[in-house]
């Protein structure tokens, strides 16, 4: 685990003679976090953390990943949105019962993978892989992380694209190419919509038991990209928590931020809504008077596809206030 702890200030990348050389070439790349991979043929067979795997398949990875770990439904036993355009049925589940972040590492020695391939969002906290399990899994299979810290939401798609090309998709594919058209013409929509708001507020935000989260879309990559580039009128808390993706309010105080229109973490599902709707202080904002409630699917497969998706349906659902 010692080489995943070390950080790449320039997180530079290796060409992989795997991905153009066929099967027989060596591979050698290095990830977001300066860890150099080297294995001795091109990988063939990966375990792919679930929102990340959507996104290999949709960049037409998808007969490679021979097992998935992480959400894969929701609480209604429906495909989860994090893994949008991933077949679940396909590729075992070797998500672990324990604590987050575990794994059925013996399930996963049964799979044989060459690559295990996950993301982080903070610094090297990889996603859904507890430090054991990481440290563990690592003498199974080395780990290819893809870092969205700090990164802008292109930024962001673009780290996944040059994993996937190191590991064999083609990004020239007309697939490929048409998912950034799409990508391009969603973020006008947004645009316009933003533009037609006017001076109407949205409040971008999740709900548990205890808190109301105020999410920041200072550091959040979507969020960001569509308040500073596309002119969507999101509310900034003015204190988040440490790793400052949010601000904790108990729920006396969710009338801290005014908002016409709620932008809710699609996570929390029916419960979730129905909690928000008993909550008298938050009942008191024009977006609950009014019923302006907008999903927002706050982790998403980091594809130029699934984010068209996804926009256009904000689109969609921002239109009608």
């Amino acid at each position: 685990m010692a080489a995943l702890l070390i950080t790449s200030a320039c997180g530079s990348s290796d060409s992989s003679d795997g991905a153009n050389g066929g099967e027989a070439a060596a591979f050698s790349y290095t990830d977001d976090l300066g860890t150099k991979i080297s294995l001795d043929k091109a990988p063939e067979r990966l375990l792919v953390q679930s929102s990340m795997a959507a996104a290999l398949t949709d960049l037409g990875l998808g007969d490679k990943i021979v097992g998935t770990f992480g959400p894969l439904k929701n609480a209604d036993g429906e495909p989860d949105s994090q893994v949008a355009g991933l077949d679940i049925t396909k590729a075992p589940d070797v998500t672990g019962g324990g604590d987050y972040g575990s794994l059925d590492l013996e399930k996963v020695a049964t799979l044989k993978p060459d690559l295990v391939v996950t993301s982080a969002y903070l610094d090297d906290d990889l996603w859904y892989l507890n430090d054991e399990t990481a440290a563990d899994l690592s003498k199974l299979a080395q780990i290819l992380v893809v870092s969205f810290d700090g990164k802008t939401l292109p930024e962001l798609l673009d780290g996944t694209e040059r994993a996937a090309k190191a590991l064999g998709a083609d990004l020239d594919s007309d697939s490929v190419v048409a998912s950034h058209d799409d990508f391009s013409a969603a973020a006008d929509r947004v645009k316009q919509v933003s533009s037609d708001l006017g001076d109407r507020t949205i409040l971008a935000g999740s709900a548990a038991q205890d808190l109301f989260y105020v999410s920041n879309p200072a550091v959040s990559p979507d969020l960001s990209y569509w308040k500073d580039e596309l002119g969507l009128p999101l509310t900034v808390p003015d204190n988040p928590d440490e790793g400052g993706y949010f601000e904790s309010l108990s729920w006396e105080k969710a009338d801290k931020y005014p908002a016409d229109i709620f932008l809710y973490d699609d996570r929390i599902g029916a419960a979730g809504l129905a909690l928000l709707g008993k909550e008298k202080v938050f009942a008191t904002l024009a977006a609950a008077k009014s019923k302006a409630f907008v999903p927002w699917t706050s982790v998403a497969p980091p594809s130029y596809q699934a984010y068209a998706d996804l926009m256009n349906r904000l689109a969609d659902d921002l239109a009608k206030y």
